[in-house]
């Protein structure tokens, strides 16, 4: 497949809006975000890579919350919605490319967004909680571009946090921060004029 360019379209933020779900656990739970994190420990991480369950994960915070979370909140507060900008930038470019979702989730997110065919528009979806790692390692993008078949130089990726789209930079991936439908379809156009742009 090498030529063929394959566009990796982040999920949360990009083509699904309203997936944040923190904000609204933290206010259910009556902690704030560091307390949060204090609490999760490194379940988060597990969770997002698959290494364990929503329910171990619970399990776990609420030993050191010093209550039990009776209810999987991840999934109690996703109420997500597909921009249809970012859906029809997707149909366009599916007509002589490829294009992949390279998406940091876990299950109960996943299993949503799959079970309401969200990820049917994609050729291809690369979950952190299917293939153990996560955004922004870069053997996340290197597993996306071994599986692809592709150089990063026949990559473009899209994602709406910093960190992720460094990090695809940093492996001479042509990348893109997302910012609304728009600019996304500006910024495409700008790379397609010019393929080493944003190496």
């Amino acid at each position: 497949m090498i030529g063929m360019t394959v566009y990796i379209f982040d999920m949360g933020g990009v083509l699904a809006y309203n997936t944040d779900v923190f904000p609204d656990v933290f206010n259910y739970l009556d902690i704030t975000s560091d307390q949060f994190l204090i609490f999760a420990d490194k379940g988060l991480q597990k969770l997002f890579t698959g290494k364990i369950t929503t329910d171990e994960f619970w399990s776990d915070f609420s030993s050191r919350y010093g209550r039990k979370v009776d209810e999987e909140l991840f999934g109690k507060f996703f109420s997500p919605r597909l921009d249809q900008g970012v859906m029809g930038i997707i149909k366009q470019l599916k007509n002589d490319s490829r294009v992949v979702c390279g998406t940091n989730t876990f299950d109960p997110h996943y299993n949503y967004l799959m079970s309401r065919g969200c990820y049917d528009i994609f050729d291809a979806v690369f979950a952190s909680n299917k293939i153990g790692m996560s955004k922004p390692d870069p053997d996340f993008y290197r597993y996306i571009l071994k599986n692809e078949g592709i150089t990063s130089e026949d990559a473009v990726f899209v994602d709406d946090l910093a960190e992720n789209v460094s990090a695809a930079k940093k492996l001479r991936i042509r990348s893109i921060l997302f910012k609304d439908s728009q600019s996304l379809a500006r910024d495409i156009k700008r790379l397609q004029g010019n393929p080493i742009l944003d190496h």
